[in-house]
Parts: structure tokens; sequence; C-alpha cells
């Protein structure tokens, strides 16, 4: 079974991936910020990582670029879903190492089929619209 950390400071948008990620087969860790995702990756290893940019703390951007900077952790492909969604914020979030970038309202059987398609194909990066 894969696991997915999703890091949404949003209860209703947390628990709506939380309940997609579910019901797709997946175990699901969730954090509340940045600080918390930290925490969460000292003791776990998902497969997949989706992270909102606008978080209490530290940013989206802010914790990507410690994943990707991490031997322990950067191999663990992330998904950011913001709702930043300007063409600066997707490339920005590219850039600190994201493997793909959605902008909220996310169809969650979108998410789910783009999680899927970057699991299997980890040398893969989607900019979605």
């Amino acid at each position: 079974m894969n696991t997915a950390l999703v890091v949404e400071d949003c209860l209703v948008d947390r628990k709506a991936l939380e309940l997609s990620l579910h019901q797709n087969g997946f175990q699901v860790l969730t954090a509340q910020s940045g600080e918390e995702a930290t925490e969460q990756l000292r003791s776990y290893q998902p497969d997949i990582i989706i992270l909102d940019v606008l978080l209490p703390g530290l940013s989206g951007f802010e914790i990507c670029r410690q994943i990707k900077a991490n031997p322990q952790t950067n191999k663990i492909p992330v998904i950011f879903c913001s709702s930043k969604g300007t063409e600066l914020d997707k490339f920005w979030g590219l850039k600190q190492g994201a493997e793909a970038y959605l902008t909220k309202p996310v169809i969650t059987q979108e998410i789910v089929r783009i999680i899927k398609q970057i699991i299997s194909r980890p040398d893969l990066t989607l900019e979605v619209q």
C-alpha cells in the first residue's frame, strides 16, 4: 500500500484529499503546518507528499527545499496543491524540486491519477492547470 503525506492547513481541503486517497488505496498521513510535516518525515517515509504553499510557519516552498536537500527524503516526490496559481508560482514550485504543481480547486480523481502516474514514473515532472 502506498503512503501519502498531505500537508494542508485547511481542514476541508485536507479531509477531502485524505478521503479521496483512502478510497484509492493509499495510507494517508496528515500535517497542518510545515513544522508538523517535518516531524512526520522524521518518523515516516511516505511514497509521495502533497503540499500546500500557504501554510502557518514555514511555507510549502521552504518545506520542499528542505525535503529535496535532505538525502533521507530527497527522492520522495512532491506535488504542490495550492490556491496560488500564477505562472510564477508554478515556475517557482517546480524550481524547488516538486514533480507537479496543481492549482485549487482540484478534482480529486485528477490528483489521484497524477499521484499514481508520478509514483510509477519518479523521473516525471508535470505542470498541470
